[in-house]
C-alpha cells in the first residue's frame, strides 16, 4: 500500500488558525505514526493554550482506512460538533498518520450545533492546505544469499530500483542482504538474475521491512 502522510519530524507540529464569529480555532497537525506521537502533541498545545475554551482531537495513527488506532474528542463541546468532524476530513483527505488538535477561543457568539460541526471541519481543511506531506510505500522484506563477487552487482539494482537494502550479513559462505519490496508489487527479481547471470536464494522474512 502506498500513501502519503505529514512530513513533519517528530515534535514538530503545522500550526494554523481562523476565524468564525469571533471564535478563534487554531489547529495543530503532526505526523503520528504511533498513538504517543499524536498525545504529545495533545500535550504540547495543551500546554501552549492552557487558557483555550477547547482542545478537540482527531486521530489515524495507521494507514488511511485504519479501524483501531484511530480517536477523536469533543473535549466538552456539545457531541458530535467537534472531534467527529474533524476526523471525517482527516479521513477524507486519505492521509495516513496524521493528528490533529482544534484549540477554541470562544469569541462571545453561539455558533449551534450544525455551526460548530462546519467551524471545526473548515479549520482541519484549512490547516490540510498547506500540510507538507511525503509518500509512504508499505514493505515486506526478504533476503537475498549471494556470492561476494556479486554483492555490488545486487546493490547497484536495487539502488537503480528504490529497494532499500534493510541489512547486510556476512559469513564465509558469501552474503546476505535484506531488501524491503514493496507491498502491492509481485516479487519479481528475475531482471536482477539476469545481470547476475544466476539463480537467486531468495526466502521471506517474517517481520516486514520499515
Amino acid at each position: 500500500m502506498r500513501y502519503r502522510v505529514p512530513d513533519l519530524p517528530a515534535a514538530q507540529w503545522q500550526i494554523d488558525d481562523i476565524e468564525v464569529e469571533k471564535s478563534q480555532f487554531i489547529t495543530w497537525l503532526c505526523h503520528a505514526p504511533d498513538i504517543d506521537a499524536f498525545s504529545a502533541l495533545l500535550e504540547a498545545a495543551k500546554a501552549a493554550h492552557p487558557n483555550a475554551s477547547h482542545h478537540c482531537t482527531a486521530y489515524i495513527a495507521g494507514p488511511p482506512g485504519e479501524q483501531t488506532r484511530i480517536g477523536f474528542s469533543d473535549d466538552g463541546e456539545p457531541g458530535g460538533t467537534a472531534g467527529r468532524p474533524m476526523y471525517q476530513v482527516l479521513q477524507g483527505s486519505q492521509l495516513g498518520e496524521v493528528g490533529c488538535v482544534v484549540i477554541r477561543y470562544f469569541g462571545g457568539t453561539k455558533l449551534g450545533t450544525g455551526g460548530l460541526a462546519r467551524a471545526y471541519a473548515q479549520a482541519v481543511s484549512h490547516a490540510l492546505e498547506n500540510l507538507p506531506t511525503r509518500a509512504v510505500i508499505e514493505r515486506d522484506a526478504y533476503n537475498l544469499r549471494l556470492s561476494f563477487a556479486n554483492e555490488a552487482i545486487a546493490r547497484t539494482w536495487c539502488s537503480e530500483q528504490s529497494i532499500p537494502v534493510e541489512q547486510v550479513d556476512y559469513d564465509g559462505n558469501g552474503v546476505q542482504l535484506t531488501i524491503g519490496w514493496p507491498r502491492d508489487q509481485a516479487l519479481d527479481l528475475s531482471p536482477l538474475e539476469n545481470r547476475l547471470k544466476s539463480t537467486l536464494d531468495v526466502s521471506p522474512v517474517n517481520t516486514p521491512a520499515s
